[in-house]
């Protein structure tokens, strides 16, 4: 039976209709958006993530709220590359900045370009990229990025409550805290603190964390004040996300791919698409956030990338509970911070094993820890034991000299102390996880390069 052309015209429509995505939300109905970065956090320094001597009420207010995550990483441990990866979605060796204080080349498209196209002010306050770089991001309103400009959360408030434009609003709010100096401790109890097992206890160390717990407090109140006041104001249809760019300025936090350095603060709230107080082990990186926000916000990151595209992928997703994975696998960098710190090496972090390829183990591990004494002041007190004491030599030793090749079960040993490189029960898994990191090198393009002038080991 011969059907009409208008039968015939209605049953091809599904077909026709099939290459065509749904109109976008109006930009009315369009989330806002509040990211609250903080500057050189580690994780465990949160009663959030497991601290039983350091307080942190509002992380675990905000956290109520929302959905944790347990399994957040960083893509480099130092504040540039850090944050040039937040802010293009794409890895150091893909976006040109590897080492500390380099920057991303200024023809890759960064996230307030992605913003722009649906319609959104975007605006940045305080260290949101690598202090003054951030003039060359494109966002609409920039202030007090310098360095521990620390009326840039107070600033923030006062903008927002002022605020007056009718375009939904993407904004970055960066702390300065806990990066160093860190202030003289008005509510932490230096004799109450819990020293790491990987740091020299002296009592300089006891002084320096509870400087550095102070810090972290600062930090506390302020992601409190801000998560207040963008709810307050832009209500209910509002995501807000808080992390952190890396870990801390101790041994092996801050320059390193150990987790203290990796792992990172990452908590999601939304009200009415996220679940409140929900914990989740899916695996993200930093590279994963700029997708996320876009498609969250309406956008599709990949198409807005263009021809490169991205290498973060959308958890949204995860945040929205339809499913508890993302990853199976991290991959890290790090190149290093000027001449004080020149230490490439990559890593590979699956959901149990980290493998660390240090690309020139006759260098000398050195940063600010070891060269800058005025930062904190603790590291000529390790030095100083570890002159009659060998567990204190160990640890200064074990910062400062590292082998070509480090695995360990994180499982078994999460301070990351017993490297089973050299352990033949676990050569297949070495073999393995090496020969990823070289394959994710080279499809990356990373050269491999040395930054500034090493320092190097002593015979």
């Amino acid at each position: 039976m011969k059907r009409s052309p208008v039968i015939r015209l209605l049953a091809l429509l599904p077909a026709l209709c099939a290459g065509f995505a749904p109109p976008a939300a109006p930009a009315a109905e369009r989330p806002h958006v509040v990211v609250f970065l903080s500057d050189d956090h580690t994780l465990t320094d949160s009663s959030l993530y497991g601290s039983t001597d350091l307080k942190t009420p509002q992380m675990e207010r905000v956290a109520s709220k929302g959905m944790t995550f347990d399994r957040a990483f960083v893509v480099s441990p130092s504040c540039a590359p850090s944050r040039a990866a937040l802010l293009t979605g794409l890895l150091p060796a893909r976006n040109g900045a590897e080492p500390n204080h380099s920057r991303p080349r200024p023809e890759i498209k960064k996230l307030p370009a992605y913003f722009h196209d649906l319609g959104y002010q975007v605006v940045s306050f305080g260290k949101v990229a690598h202090y003054r770089q951030v003039r060359d991001y494109g966002f609409d309103v920039a202030r007090h990025f310098n360095y521990h400009d620390d009326v840039a959360v107070d600033e923030a408030i006062a903008w927002l409550r002022n605020r007056t434009d009718d375009r939904p609003l993407c904004l970055f709010v960066g702390t300065n805290w806990p990066h160093v100096p860190w202030p003289n401790p008005k509510d932490v109890d230096p004799q109450a603190i819990k020293i790491p097992e990987t740091h020299v206890h002296t009592p300089k160390t006891r002084q320096a964390r509870a400087k550095y717990y102070q810090a972290v407090l600062t930090m506390d109140d302020e992601l409190g004040r801000t998560f207040d006041a963008a709810y307050e104001v832009l209500g209910e249809n509002t995501l807000f996300v808080h992390t952190s760019d890396h870990g801390a300025q101790w041994p092996f936090g801050k320059w390193n791919l150990y987790d203290d350095g990796l792992r990172t603060p990452l908590i999601a709230v939304w009200p009415g698409k996220i679940e409140p107080d929900v914990r989740t082990d899916a695996m993200v990186t930093w590279v994963d956030i700029l997708p996320t926000l876009v498609d969250a916000a309406g956008g599709d990151p990949q198409q807005q990338a263009g021809t490169d595209g991205l290498d973060g992928r959308s958890f949204l997703p995860v945040l929205r509970g339809e499913t508890e994975t993302h990853r199976d696998r991290v991959f890290a960098t790090h190149s290093g911070d000027g001449s004080i710190n020149v230490y490439p090496s990559r890593s590979l972090r699956d959901g149990r094993y980290k493998y660390i390829l240090n690309l020139h183990p006759e260098f000398k591990f050195t940063s600010h820890v070891t060269e800058k004494h005025r930062d904190t002041g603790y590291w000529p007190s390790w030095e100083k034991k570890a002159e009659t004491v060998p567990a204190a030599a160990e640890k200064v030793k074990r910062y400062q000299q590292r082998p070509a090749e480090e695995l360990y079960d994180l499982q078994a040993d999460p301070t990351e102390w017993n490297n089973l490189a050299a352990d033949p029960a676990h050569a297949e898994r070495l073999k393995a996880m090496r020969a990823a990191v070289e394959a994710w090198m080279d499809e990356t393009g990373d050269q491999r390069k040395v930054y500034g002038e090493p320092t190097l080991l002593t015979p």
